[in-house]
């Protein structure tokens, strides 16, 4: 299974924010739509980093209250990977692991097409490996 089969059943809504977002604002957010990161967009419409979860509570630990009225720009992860479509689960999850990021932004055609987070690439291997133990067994019976 790839990307594709994974936006297919999530959909490929991405939550988005501009760079000037407050991290109280992000928060308020990710809260709203029961998400862990907001990929964050410069002016000219391209990513510019993804604010987390983990982001903000640093943030928080380091800076204090007043962290939650500076922008997400300062605290946001910009060194991010992305995806394909095209990419594997078994690709999805040794890139997850590697770099040990849980969100990794969708690319197609140079373009934001999706979001896939750790969950829902477990939710998918789980998936295969279901089918998979269940066509062994029919393969067995038969």
């Amino acid at each position: 299974m790839n990307v594709a089969s994974i936006l297919d059943r999530k959909g490929r809504d991405v939550a988005t924010a501009p760079e000037d977002i407050t991290l109280r604002d992000a928060a308020r957010e990710l809260r709203k739509r029961r998400i862990g990161a907001l990929v964050i967009m410069n002016d000219a419409g391209e990513i510019a980093g993804i604010l987390s979860e983990r982001d903000i509570v640093r943030a928080m630990a380091d800076k204090g209250g007043i962290a939650a009225d500076m922008p997400a720009s300062q605290f946001m992860s910009r060194d991010i990977c992305t995806c394909r479509l095209s990419d594997t689960t078994e690709e999805l999850m040794a890139v997850m692991t590697e770099k040990r990021f849980r969100h990794l932004p969708v690319i197609e055609s140079g373009r934001l097409a999706g979001i896939v987070s750790i969950g829902d690439v477990v939710l998918q291997r789980m998936e295969e490996m279901a089918f998979e133990a269940e066509q062994m067994k029919q393969y067995i019976v038969s």
